[in-house]
Order: structure tokens, then sequence, then C-alpha cells
């Protein structure tokens, strides 16, 4: 059965239609400055509502432009913000949904993690926007790929490079870290 993770924070954090949501995005992609260089390896960009975190983040994804098609996997990690959470964990869906359309997950690389690692937790990826909030620039930089979207909890550092390890893959992986980066003054 095909279960697919629909968007929480559509609408929040982010435009919720289609068109405005590409519009959105392509304007931040635009006006980013992406420097030349080689194709990273590995993205840390900020999530939250795209007004306060989407240029900061247009800037990491305009970088991938002229590799967007080199790319086909992304592991995507970042915090769980709303369940206590012990450890990392996966969704148990098949795809990840935005108003952009749905983004299949890598179900042969989530199987192949160990299960004492990551865990499966619905309710941890539920509404959690931390991954969302990624998935449009995703989308509109990259060709076809599919999703690796790992939650962290309260996991050690070994835990974490086992799965970093077993996830890293050649140069068709990126690894995309989502990150608060800063809660000034709050």
């Amino acid at each position: 059965m095909t279960q697919i993770r629909k968007p929480a924070v559509a609408g929040l954090f982010y435009p919720a239609g289609a068109a405005e949501l590409r519009v959105a995005v392509r304007e931040m992609l635009d006006t980013a400055n992406a420097a030349p260089g080689t194709a990273p390896k590995a993205l840390i960009v900020p999530h939250a509502g795209y007004r306060y975190s989407g240029p900061v983040a247009a800037s990491a994804y305009a970088r991938l432009a002229s590799f967007r098609s080199d790319y086909r996997r992304v592991v995507l990690l970042g915090p769980c913000h709303r369940e206590p959470l012990r450890g990392i964990a996966r969704s148990g869906a098949s795809a990840f949904e935005t108003p952009l359309g749905a983004v299949p997950l890598d179900l042969e690389a989530e199987r192949s993690l160990d299960p004492s690692v990551v865990g499966v937790s619905r309710a941890a990826h539920r509404d959690e926007h931390s991954l969302e909030v990624q998935l449009p620039f995703l989308q509109t930089v990259l060709e076809r790929f599919s999703l690796v979207p790992l939650v962290v909890g309260d996991a050690g550092l070994d835990a974490a490079a086992a799965v970093l390890e077993g996830l890293w893959g050649s140069r068709e992986t990126l690894l995309v870290v989502s990150s608060d980066l800063s809660h000034y003054l709050s």
C-alpha cells in the first residue's frame, strides 16, 4: 500500500498553492548569489518560514543548478521538533508530497539502515517542518531524485555516523542537513 506523507506546513511556512510556491522559490533562487564551483556533496540549510529562511536556503540550493542532473538521491536530515524521539526515524511513507507534487522515497536505502539505529515513526514525521520546507527547493532545482528523509532526535554521534556512512553513496547522492542555524532573541 502506498502511503504519502502530506504537507503539514503548506500555507504556514510557504505558499500552499503550486503556482504561487513555484514563483516564490524561483524568485529566491534567481536572486541568490551562487558562486561557481564543484558539485557539493552536502548542504547545511536553515528551516523556518520562507519569509525568514528562504533567501538563505536559496543561496545554498542555487549552487546545485549546474549539477541538477547529477543527483539521483537526496538524504535529508532534520531535527524532530514536535515529538520526543530517541535516535533517528524514517517515516514509513513511500513518498513525501508538497504542492509541487510527490517525491518518491528510496525505500531500498531506508530498509538498508540498521533498525537498531533507525526506527520508524510516523508521528515524528507527521507535523515536522524541518524536512518539508526543503522539498520545494529540491523539486525546483533538481531533475528527478528519490529521497531518504530522516528526523533526528536524541541520537549519539556513533549512530549518526553509521547512518551517514551507510547512505553516503557516490556523486549521485546529496546530503542535506536542515538546521535551525539560529534562534537569536528567542
